[in-house]
């Protein structure tokens, strides 16, 4: 009797990825079964991909107004001007569309930027003990009472006006209630036996972070993020009312800044007011959804709910 077995080791690193694929594979068949997340999440794709293609659906030239001296001036919506057009006759689908770029731009960037100090901040002080967690804490519980819109407005003030001013005062003031949650999850993992076992066992601190604790904190950041993300497109939009915005750029929050000043919803210009307002809180709601389908999945107790 004659033959071969062939054997196939794999290495850890394959084993880790292909763990990972199977997680990634689950997450999305239960995502795809919320009903509300992925309605949320349908709107938003559709947003993006009007984003993306403003160059192409709207060209630049449609917010020049040179070019538009026979456009007709507050216009209100119908079949020729399907939003209306503003004070300047400039078309208002036109603005929102290419406003979506700067106001989603605003708000993924801001985000990122909280997102990753918040972890990093979180982490540092759930896992170090002594001072430096003592230390850390009082710097989240300080920014978490600091009112963070104000801290934001100062910002925007004292550096130099334009939307890479906004992502930075937007991030840096809105990472303390992320902190505040990565802290109480890495406190939960450090309790763990496998913890104490890769101590015991001579592992260091970035070892235990990196290899352990950011794992276990990631699916909770990645359902704040989603969360995040339409307060950071709240708080631009509000920065940008206020006069804080770049204003050779069109967003979301500088269209209603234009329909104040011209006294919009007092005039009877409604749709100035309500086109620009309606899409930012449809956009902020898209994302609601979607980060409570995600935070559902990746929190048990409320998946057992």
């Amino acid at each position: 009797m004659s033959g071969s077995i062939s054997t196939t080791v794999r290495s850890p690193r394959s084993m880790a990825w292909a763990r990972r694929r199977r997680a990634f594979g689950a997450f999305c068949r239960e995502f795809s079964r919320s009903r509300a997340g992925m309605i949320g999440f349908g709107f938003l794709v559709v947003i993006i991909a009007l984003a993306l293609l403003a160059p192409v659906i709207a060209p630049a030239w449609m917010l020049d107004v040179t070019k538009l001296l026979d456009q007709p001036r507050f216009a209100p919506p119908s079949l020729e001007h399907p939003l209306g057009t503003d004070d300047q006759g400039r078309e208002l689908w036109v603005r929102m569309i290419w406003g979506a770029r700067v106001s989603l731009l605003v708000g993924f960037a801001a985000t990122a930027v909280s997102m990753i100090i918040g972890t990093v901040v979180g982490i540092a002080a759930g896992h170090f003990t002594g001072w430096t967690g003592g230390l850390l804490m009082r710097i989240i519980d300080f920014f978490l009472v600091l009112p963070s819109l104000i801290l934001a407005i100062v910002l925007s003030v004292v550096l130099s006006r334009g939307v890479w001013t906004i992502v930075i005062a937007i991030g840096l003031t809105s990472w303390a209630g992320t902190a505040r949650v990565v802290r109480a999850q890495t406190l939960s993992v450090e309790s763990r036996e496998y913890i104490e076992r890769a101590r015991v066992l001579g592992a260091g601190h970035w070892h235990i972070i990196v290899k352990h604790l950011l794992p276990a904190v990631l699916p909770l950041v990645l359902a704040n993020t989603t969360l995040t993300v339409g307060s950071a497109i709240i708080a631009e939009s509000t920065l940008s009312f206020l006069g804080l915005g770049d204003a050779t750029l069109q967003s979301w929050g500088s269209v209603l800044k234009n329909s104040m000043d011209v006294s919009a919803a007092t005039a009877g210009y409604w749709w100035y007011v309500l086109v620009p307002g309606i899409a930012i809180v449809l956009v902020v709601l898209a994302f609601t959804l979607v980060g409570r389908a995600v935070e559902t999945i990746v929190n048990p107790t409320l998946r057992s709910r």
